[in-house]
């Protein structure tokens, strides 16, 4: 497992406002190339974002489901990108220098497919750059929004 945080210097309810956002998530999520569609009742549970991955024209389409939501706190999604696989990503919101900041604790995991055949210390590295990478962009979004 990947874990990954970054402080921005925005209140929560900004931040998730971001990821409340489905539409946002090909801007910050790297490799996702395109967003297809988002549930109209997306962060709930079981909705999903329908989106493309990888460089065009090699692009694959799969779905991201929220499994388990605690609004403006905890998003918790099964993202796939078949035939590469599945992770489990768990993304936290905390409080920060009195409401003013927010720490965001992204988890990642393979859970199925070929990535889940990595080692662990290889899928930290990988996903640890990826997912450095990931939380820049989030951060720029949240603070220049």
């Amino acid at each position: 497992m990947s874990v990954t945080t970054r402080i921005v210097q925005m209140p929560p309810e900004k931040a998730w406002s971001v990821l409340a956002d489905g539409w946002l998530y090909p801007l910050w999520v790297v490799g996702a190339t395109r967003m297809r569609d988002v549930d109209e009742d997306w962060p709930s549970a079981g909705s999903c974002l329908h989106h493309s991955a990888g460089v065009w024209p090699l692009t694959i389409d799969d779905t991201t489901e929220v499994l388990e939501v605690a609004e403006g706190k905890r998003l918790v999604l099964r993202a796939r990108a078949w035939p590469f696989g599945e992770a489990h990503v768990a993304i936290e919101l905390h409080s920060e220098d009195g409401g003013a900041a927010t720490e965001i604790v992204l988890e990642e995991t393979a859970v199925s497919g070929p990535g889940a055949l990595v080692p662990d210390a290889a899928e930290r590295l990988m996903l640890g750059w990826r997912n450095v990478e990931a939380l820049r962009r989030l951060a720029m979004i949240i603070e220049g929004r």
